[in-house]
């Protein structure tokens, strides 16, 4: 179903005007807290605190990365000292990544500064309106999702 949009939306706008706001306030609690990473090497550290020693390709399905972007930013995250990259067990072609103790260490507070977070993003809304919200919000990730998934497969047609 395609609606008509009105020219003055400003659900773009307004959603990375958020992000950077949120990035800021996120950089800063994660600081008070002592932890010394940048909020998002947290999408890849939570994913390996659910479930470590994952492979990168694993990783890149779990975490939304691309994968350059993840190669990146596990770079960052090693030389820092809070993971490291092995050669899996079962196929020495992969490469899996598991959490340094000093990371699985910094799960209790990385969990703190992310539920002050909700607090914050969530301050005056009902249960109601949160799941309402995000219901919109996964909507529209699903439809940039698939556009995405499209414009990827024309562009490989194309080649």
């Amino acid at each position: 179903m395609v609606t008509e949009v009105s020219k003055h939306t400003q659900g773009g706008f307004l959603i990375t005007k958020i992000h950077h706001i949120a990035k800021r306030i996120f950089a800063k609690k994660l600081s008070e807290y002592g932890i010394e990473t940048r909020p998002g090497q947290g999408r890849i550290l939570y994913t390996l605190w659910r479930e470590d020693g994952l492979a990168i390709k694993e990783l890149v399905e779990r975490t939304g990365l691309s994968k350059s972007t993840l190669t990146e930013m596990l770079d960052v995250l090693e030389s820092s000292g809070h993971l490291d990259r092995v050669a899996s067990d079962l196929d020495r072609r992969v490469t899996n990544v598991r959490l340094t103790d000093k990371t699985k260490r910094m799960f209790e507070r990385y969990t703190k500064v992310s539920d002050e977070m909700t607090r914050i993003t969530y301050s005056g809304f009902t249960s109601a309106e949160i799941d309402v919200f995000e219901d919109y919000l996964r909507r529209v990730l699903s439809n940039l999702s698939r556009f995405e998934a499209r414009s990827r497969s024309n562009r490989h047609a194309g080649s």
